[in-house]
Formats: structure tokens, sequence, C-alpha cells
């Protein structure tokens, strides 16, 4: 397995992404990608946190039912890393 290095990281860092979409897949994505440094992340959805997904969705708790999915997600992605725009 390869090291980013120091030029990898500065890379995430100066890095931008869009994830459509906070429900199972998205939720994975927007944590790997802000616990890797990802420099800016824009999430999009919609909805709001549900009890009957809370399984599935890793970011949201039962604290966060009937919150904008976003609005959680930002919260929890804070977090993991204040870095992250």
């Amino acid at each position: 397995m390869r090291e980013l290095g120091h030029e990898g990281q500065d890379k995430l860092r100066h890095a931008s992404v869009a994830i459509v979409g906070l429900g199972g897949l998205g939720t994975v994505a927007a944590a790997c990608l802000t616990m890797a440094g990802v420099g800016r992340i824009r999430l999009i959805d919609q909805d709001t946190v549900e009890t009957h997904n809370l399984q599935r969705q890793i970011l949201y708790g039962i604290q966060d039912v009937r919150t904008p999915k976003v609005e959680a997600a930002v919260q929890r992605l804070g977090a993991l890393n204040p870095q992250v725009h």
C-alpha cells in the first residue's frame, strides 16, 4: 500500500467533492472523505432523518430524527474533522 505523502495530502486538502444523497452510501462516503481530509464537501439532500433509516445511515442518531439530513451531517462531520468546509 502506498502512502499519500505531503503532496497527496495537500491535493486532498484543496479538492472539492459533491455528494448527492445522504442515505446509506452517501453518509459512508461523506465520513470517509471527511476523515481523509478533503477540503470542501458539498452535501445535497432534501430529506429529513427518519427512525427507520438509522440502522444504515451511519452519521445520524436518534437525536437527529426529523432534522434535515444535511444539518445533522454537517454537525457530525464537523466533529470528525473541523478543517473540512
